[in-house]
């Protein structure tokens, strides 16, 4: 008799197939996001109580500011949650890179408004991320730190300040390939999670994992045989906090393909004040559609628009509310009709991860290093830190 096999696949390869090709990283991180979004989930209900008692006196005030903080994936988890947080949190919101905090500190930290510092970080050892703590602490009279992060050993969480907290996610986030994909998802569920009141997540994680999953392998074929097109440029759109995650999904595909797509992001409204231009007919346009019934008429807008100019090379609407004349040039995420566009976030960048993945191999590159000759790194160097008064 002979032994059974057991082979195990992410993303519809085989895990030997990945291996060989520098891609296992990126795809089992990729894939694993639904039930690390649970774990994140449940972790974050643990510590909830100890989190608003830490927190909730700066939140809660109508005078402090919260500044959501990281640099680049990390800062685009602020760009996508801040305008929501900064409705149904008391205190002002704002989503500023930690390498704007450092170049230009005296904009954007002010000494006499209570702060709560929330930064992100995959590995917690950019060296940014660790100026801006210092430099809130030198200048901010009344400053608290939440530390949202993937490494035990990150520096982040290490600093000796008065007033800090870490939320510490489950270590499979800390990714070891080049692009963030599930750090970058978590730690954006578990500063939603964190900071809005007791329960809010607790009836929508399920569907939110549940859309996760099924969005990456439904839409596997689809998403394979679009990166096998090759499109030379490629643009996100988004409205809301759909933006913040164009952004991201911009970025996801620049990095995994080395450059060697050209990419933008707007809003579908601001993306007609001269950005359309980008569009030629190599280009790929995607658009992550609004479940509001508001916002969603002027992303469909666009949608029809592009379509009738006819210049573009394919346009995609990423979507919950699927319009049957769109027909191929839909994406579907199932089961998220009536959902928040806060829960569309994750099943949507998950496609954008998924297609940015397939197109890197598509062009031969290995999703895992995409950058072999190091001039960019998974944590950034170079970087040279100045004195505040020098």
């Amino acid at each position: 008799m002979h032994a059974i096999t057991m082979t195990t696949e992410y993303l519809g390869l085989t895990e030997s197939t990945l291996t060989a090709s520098g891609a296992i990283a990126t795809a089992r991180e990729i894939t694993q996001q639904p039930q690390m979004l649970e774990r994140t989930h449940a972790l974050v209900a643990d510590l909830h109580e100890k989190i608003q008692v830490f927190a909730g006196g700066l939140t809660g005030n109508p005078a402090a500011r919260v500044i959501l903080t990281g640099a680049g994936s990390s800062a685009y988890i602020g760009q996508c949650v801040a305008p929501l947080l900064d409705r149904q949190l008391a205190a002002r919101v704002d989503a500023v890179p930690t390498t704007d905090i450092v170049c230009a500190p005296h904009m954007y930290l002010d000494p006499e408004q209570p702060l709560l510092l929330v930064s992100f970080g995959r590995s917690g050892n950019s060296p940014e991320s660790l100026a801006a703590v210092k430099l809130a602490e030198s200048m901010v009279r009344e400053v608290r730190h939440l530390v949202v992060l993937c490494n035990a050993e990150g520096e982040l969480g290490k600093l000796a300040v008065a007033h800090a907290m870490t939320v510490l996610l489950p270590p499979e986030t800390h990714d070891t390939s080049f692009a963030m994909t599930s750090s970058f998802s978590c730690m954006m569920y578990a500063v939603v999670a964190a900071l809005l009141p007791t329960g809010t997540m607790d009836s929508r994680i399920k569907a939110i994992a549940n859309a996760t999953d099924r969005s990456i392998h439904e839409a596997l074929p689809v998403l394979d045989a679009l990166a096998l097109e090759q499109h030379e440029r490629v643009v996100y759109l988004g409205s809301g906090v759909l933006q913040g995650l164009a952004r991201e999904a911009a970025l996801k595909l620049g990095e995994l393909t080395n450059g060697a797509v050209a990419t933008c992001f707007d809003s579908p409204l601001g993306f007609r004040h001269g950005p359309k231009t980008f569009v030629n007919a190599r280009t790929l346009v995607v658009v992550f559609v609004s479940n509001d019934p508001l916002t969603r008429r002027y992303d469909l807008d666009l949608v029809d628009e592009l379509r009738r100019d006819g210049c573009a090379g394919r346009i995609i609407e990423v979507t919950a509310q699927p319009r049957t004349e769109a027909g191929t040039g839909s994406i579907a995420v199932p089961d998220m009709t009536t959902a928040a566009d806060l829960d569309l976030l994750w099943p949507y960048i998950a496609m954008a991860q998924t297609y940015a993945f397939f197109t890197s191999r598509a062009m031969g590159v290995t999703p895992d290093n995409p950058n072999p000759a190091g001039i960019v790194n998974r944590v950034v160097q170079g970087v040279r830190l100045h004195a505040l008064n020098a």
